[in-house]
């Protein structure tokens, strides 16, 4: 499929050069530039976390409130992560237009007002409304402070950065299922939402006073006609996908719909051989490290973004367990994550990233798969366990591929490259949890069950293992030294140029 790729156009950039930064940029000492600026933007990261776990967690209980089918509550989590596909785009192109602080501030505003509509919804449609004002602000709020470290960090002080960032975003997925747990349990599900609030002034406090105002001198002209391209082509495809099999929606229109979108996507293509500034840098798919780290890291996604959706409802609705002790359960999970971080660089330095990237996406797809032999009867131990021990896997397996996305990726187009990757992953994670969503509809047909069973829930954990397996072997075609400068092996390395870079998560 990616013939067209092999011999594209040259690679466009929608930055011209680092002289604005040059003149916007003061000095800064190491500390403030691999510490301070890290952790701000590491705050942002950690209130769209806490929020996507916190949510999944109570989807019960908000389905109860709203009188709606637990498993037609995902569109509160489709349309967010949708919102965040779509604009994700645009949002290198604002900020070199209008400054870096004015976009993040902004776009931390836009994400507290949605989280403040969404804490007083009263129907599944203002919640889905609200989600979309929420994803706004998300899409703008993580790429661009992506994009101030990308621009402020030199590439030989970025593991030192990237360590700092990932405490922040990290203890979101941490505190999530628990903290949600607990609000649903002793109190109303709103307040998963209100709970953002402060957090939300405070990083407004921060990026004024610390983030500089970083932008571009010249900057090309939006490219309204790709983005309304990839708008219409995103949107289309994910909802009708997720129509599939609810028999909400004539079987017509939900076809009409996907090729609706597929030809909008195929449209774009066309317009990106043509366009001088195209949205969606499409030639940065001819880099091989950052294909494969979009296609394989893609399919790991799916799988993986539908995990959380899965857990709550198997843990709450086919075990009987309440909301905060299924969350302290699912808390394993982010706790194994966050105990691989201080073991990544020894690991990847003795294995190299194809291998790891093989092997243990072997074994993270094998934990998913565990998840369908828990029942009623198994040890909660036993199932924290498996979920810690996943979670550290997976937390190894993300790092890699994302370390591996940018390792080619030339300095001018790192924007782009940072664009675009954080497209595919939401797009990615919002497709799996439709994907999962219509397996559960599968297995309570095949069962002509009414009501959600452990065992309805089976082909969902089987799906989302199997795409993890489809993932890993993406990577095989890699060549043993592939990302050997990020690796630091010794024999396989070659120079790294003193430059700005991004690694996201």
């Amino acid at each position: 499929m990616f013939r067209f790729f092999q011999q594209p156009p040259p690679l466009r950039s929608n930055s011209t050069g680092s002289s604005a930064l040059d003149a916007c940029a003061p000095a800064q000492d190491g500390e403030f530039t691999e510490v301070l600026v890290p952790l701000i933007v590491g705050c942002a990261l950690f209130m769209e976390l806490l929020d996507s776990t916190v949510i999944t967690t109570a989807l019960p209980a908000m389905a109860r409130s709203l009188h709606e089918d637990p498993i037609r509550l995902n569109l509160a989590i489709t349309s967010y992560l949708l919102s965040l596909a779509v604009f994700i785009p645009v949002s290198a192109w604002v900020a070199d237009r209008f400054g870096a602080r004015l976009i993040f501030r902004a776009a931390i505003v836009i994400f507290t007002i949605g989280s403040v509509l969404c804490g007083l919804s009263q129907s599944l449609p203002e919640l889905v409304g609200a989600r979309i004002l929420q994803g706004c602000g998300g899409a703008m709020m993580v790429p661009v402070g992506r994009l101030v470290i990308l621009k402020t960090v030199p590439k030989r002080h970025l593991v030192t950065a990237m360590s700092y960032l990932s405490i922040p975003a990290l203890i979101g997925p941490v505190v999530g299922p628990p903290v949600g747990g607990f609000i649903v349990t002793y109190s109303t599900w709103r307040w998963i939402f209100f709970i953002n609030v402060p957090i939300c002034l405070l990083g407004i406090v921060m990026v004024t006073l610390f983030i500089k105002d970083i932008r571009e001198e010249n900057v090309p002209p939006l490219d309204l006609l790709g983005f309304t391209l990839t708008g219409i082509g995103l949107a289309a495809l994910v909802f009708g996908f997720e129509s599939v099999g609810r028999g909400e929606l004539p079987p017509a229109l939900v076809a009409a719909l996907m090729i609706g979108g597929a030809v909008s996507m195929g449209l774009y293509v066309l317009h990106y051989r043509r366009a001088r500034h195209p949205i969606i840098d499409l030639g940065l798919l001819s880099i091989p490290t950052f294909r494969v780290s979009t296609v394989g890291g893609g399919l790991f996604r799916m799988g993986i973004g539908a995990m959380p959706f899965l857990l709550a409802l198997l843990l709450q609705l086919a075990f009987g367990i309440n909301p905060f002790k299924s969350g302290l359960i699912i808390f394993a999970s982010a706790l194994g994550a966050l105990s691989m971080k201080i073991m990544i660089n020894p690991i990847i330095r003795w294995f190299g990233f194809r291998t790891l990237l093989i092997f243990n996406g072997v074994i993270s797809a094998a934990f998913m798969l565990c998840c369908a032999l828990f029942r009623p009867t198994t040890p909660h131990l036993v199932i924290a366990i498996v979920l810690f021990s996943g979670g550290f896997f997976r937390s190894l397996q993300f790092t890699c591929i994302n370390a591996l996305g940018y390792a080619d990726v030339p300095q001018r187009l790192m924007s782009n490259a940072s664009s675009l990757a954080s497209m595919g992953q939401q797009l990615s994670i919002s497709l799996g949890v439709a994907i999962a969503a219509l397996a559960l509809r599968v297995g309570m047909a095949i069962d002509h069950s009414r009501a959600l069973t452990a065992r309805d829930i089976v082909p969902a954990f089987l799906l989302t293992g199997g795409l993890g397996l489809l993932g890993s072997l993406v990577f095989v075609p890699l060549p043993h030294h592939a990302g050997a400068e990020l690796s630091g092996r010794r024999g396989r390395h070659t120079i790294i140029e003193e430059e700005p870079a991004a690694i996201a998560d």
